[in-house]
């Protein structure tokens, strides 16, 4: 048998490991895209946690300084004399 006989054969030999590989292919990207996409859903839901986490954090701050304006702001008024009993001044 020559070597232009083999030809064929190994064509379709050739045409059957090219089959073979973009099927597997197909597989192992569609298996990487899941991953990607679970990956994603996961940050997400992370990212998410601590956003609502830090959220949370910064507005306990915001009450807790707004409570301490509020006392400062009754601490001043209790210094000063009462306003019914004064003239105004002109």
């Amino acid at each position: 048998m020559t070597v232009l006989e083999q030809v064929p054969a190994r064509m379709d030999h050739l045409a059957a490991q090219i089959s073979q590989l973009r099927d597997e292919m197909r597989v192992e990207f569609s298996a990487f895209r899941n991953d990607v996409v679970a990956g994603d859903e996961e940050t997400r839901r992370i990212v998410s946690d601590q956003l609502r986490a830090t959220a949370e954090e910064i507005m306990a701050q915001a009450r807790r300084l707004h409570e301490d304006a509020l006392s400062r702001i009754a601490l001043m008024g209790e210094g000063q004399p009462s306003q019914r009993g004064r003239k105004k001044r002109r």
